[in-house]
């Protein structure tokens, strides 16, 4: 078994790995304080802008050799998703390493990606290669929420427009088999909750207006949906869940006592729209549904995603010829994907700029959310490689 204890790059993840930046109420001070001092360590010049108030987007530059033209973009984000400590078999933010794996919140979503970056810079910069391009890499807050005030925010404000993107890297998925896998699209996100009122009463009583009768109504007509996009799915072996959209029933709400019919009920879910759906005829048919439950039921939207066009993988978009051209000299095969869920990508894509989700993790099930996420260290490492000859490839296109 390999010993990684002295290995410089290691130990940079899990100091990154060990800072506590999980949800609700994250400070992001430590994690400013760490990139900037691996900033320092790569002698590149690091801003900290602060579009929304405790917000911070650290972005490091190292500049091309022609810097007028359009900037690579290396974007990870800095925050966690929170963790049932009592279910992980150790310390989530100690980053222990046992039998080669490293445990820790965040090892494969997202900060080993951001820790890849810098080393793949280091390497780059220690063997005295320029780049044609200058490369961002941009360290951003608060993606496990939505990305509202972070990436959404960063993207239109004057501190983004000037860095002059022509291309993104973002996150992606492990690949549990031989394949690297590139997503170049994801769903868009709706979340939508259903009001269903009606007439309060005694719970002994067949009251007319009655709102568990619509609520029952809407599920059933959302669980549907769900049937027939699993089916779809399950009937296709060429689809993966990015193909369809998602339906899921995630929160009931009303009532208040045993022996009382409430005035209302809730429902919400979360949608996960696929590219060939038609947004208005969707929403036309939620609105239909409840016009069907019964009198006054209504809808409204917590988060509703617009369509985001695809980065094109074809002839036409060169930066997807350069990243295909070095992963084929890695001789590895490489699937295009739509991605299942959100990511930063989506704001960034609504530029008009190119932009992939791409992890180098082969024969790895991916682990994101999950009790004892992990990732082996050796794919950590070897996606460093990778990132070496992905980089140049496309800040040269």
């Amino acid at each position: 078994m390999t010993d990684y204890a002295n290995d410089p790059a290691v130990s940079n993840l899990r100091d990154y790995l060990q800072i506590r930046s999980v949800h609700p109420d994250i400070n992001y001070d430590e994690c400013i304080t760490y990139l900037r001092r691996q900033a320092a360590d790569l002698g590149l010049p690091a801003q900290v802008y602060e579009v929304k108030p405790k917000k911070p987007v650290l972005v490091m530059t190292w500049e091309g050799l022609e810097p007028s033209l359009p900037s690579i973009l290396l974007n990870s984000h800095m925050d966690v998703v929170p963790v049932f400590e009592k279910s992980w078999t150790y310390p989530p933010f100690e980053a222990r390493i046992v039998d080669g794996v490293i445990y820790a919140r965040g090892v494969q979503d997202m900060k080993t990606t951001g820790i890849q970056y810098i080393e793949t810079v280091r390497r780059l910069k220690e063997k005295g290669i320029r780049l044609k391009r200058t490369v961002h890499l941009s360290f951003v807050p608060d993606e496990e929420v939505g990305g509202h005030n972070g990436m959404s925010e960063f993207v239109r404000s004057d501190h983004y427009k000037q860095m002059n993107v022509g291309f993104a890297l973002d996150e992606g998925l492990a690949s549990p088999d031989d394949n690297f896998v590139v997503y170049n699209a994801e769903r868009s996100i709706w979340h939508v909750t259903v009001t269903c009122p009606g007439k309060s009463g005694h719970g002994s009583l067949l009251l007319p207006d009655n709102c568990g009768e619509k609520i029952r109504y809407i599920i059933d007509k959302f669980m549907d949906y769900r049937r027939e996009s699993k089916a779809k799915l399950d009937s296709d072996p060429g689809l993966t869940i990015g193909d369809v959209t998602s339906v899921n029933l995630t929160m009931l709400h009303g009532g208040i006592q045993n022996n009382v019919i409430p005035e209302k009920l809730t429902a919400s879910f979360d949608l996960r729209l696929a590219l060939s759906v038609n947004f208005e005829e969707f929403e036309n048919m939620i609105k239909q549904w409840c016009a069907e439950a019964g009198d006054s039921v209504t809808y409204e939207f917590e988060q509703k995603d617009h369509y985001v066009a695809p980065t094109s993988v074809d002839d036409t978009n060169p930066y997807w010829i350069a990243f295909k051209a070095a992963i084929e000299k890695l001789s590895v095969p490489l699937k295009v994907r739509t991605f299942p869920g959100g990511t930063d990508s989506r704001f960034i894509r609504l530029q008009g700029v190119s932009a992939l989700g791409f992890f180098p993790y082969r024969r790895t099930v991916p682990g994101l959310h999950e009790h004892n996420e992990s990732l082996r260290v050796s794919e950590f490492i070897n996606g460093i490689a990778v990132y070496e000859d992905i980089i140049p490839a496309l800040a040269n296109a």
